[in-house]
């Protein structure tokens, strides 16, 4: 049985949910979403409160419920507060810049590397922090992890692009034996 299906999800002041068949529209004043849910899973409005449940006990039902009412939920913090991933710029002439909507990055390579943000995601700089903001959660996170991928932290002096609260666990270099 899903423990997180059986949450009923608040609906904070501020914002609207629709459900239509099988469409679940969410909007707020930073936007609006929408999810087309299973027929296996029934989505209900009660005082103020999403309640998902199971139309039947089956195993795929059994699958999409909690998954279903976490996006659900995801949605509704997302059209309310949105979110906000910050990411940290080390190294000696590692910098990035916003040129219209998209960023421009010089990490250490012979070219610089741009990224284009996509429709829904915005960028902001403030000295070495860039912030990745938008109301999907999921695109959010993609989008900051592809900015990680372009210069990972390196082990042994920490160089590199980093979610601002990570720990980045440094390596002994090389010692010289002597004899």
């Amino acid at each position: 049985m899903s423990r997180t299906g059986l949450k009923p999800i608040k609906i904070p002041t501020g914002v609207d949910v629709n459900i239509n068949e099988d469409v679940v529209s969410v909007k707020g004043p930073k936007g609006e979403l929408s999810m087309e849910i299973s027929s296996e899973i029934e989505v209900k409005i009660n005082d103020g409160e999403i309640v998902v449940s199971e139309r039947r006990k089956t195993k795929k039902s059994k699958a999409l419920w909690g998954t279903t009412r976490a996006v659900i939920a995801n949605m509704v913090f997302g059209v309310s507060s949105g979110y906000l991933v910050e990411l940290q710029i080390k190294g000696v002439g590692y910098r990035a810049e916003l040129q219209e909507n998209k960023l421009v990055f010089r990490v250490g390579f012979s070219h610089s590397v741009e990224l284009s943000a996509p429709e829904g995601v915005e960028f902001a700089i403030e000295k070495d922090i860039i912030k990745v903001s938008g109301i999907k959660k999921d695109l959010v996170g993609r989008v900051a992890a592809q900015i990680r991928k372009i210069r990972p932290p390196e082990p042994y002096k920490g160089k590199g692009i980093r979610y601002k609260d990570e720990v980045v666990i440094l390596k002994e270099g090389k010692k010289g034996v002597g004899k």
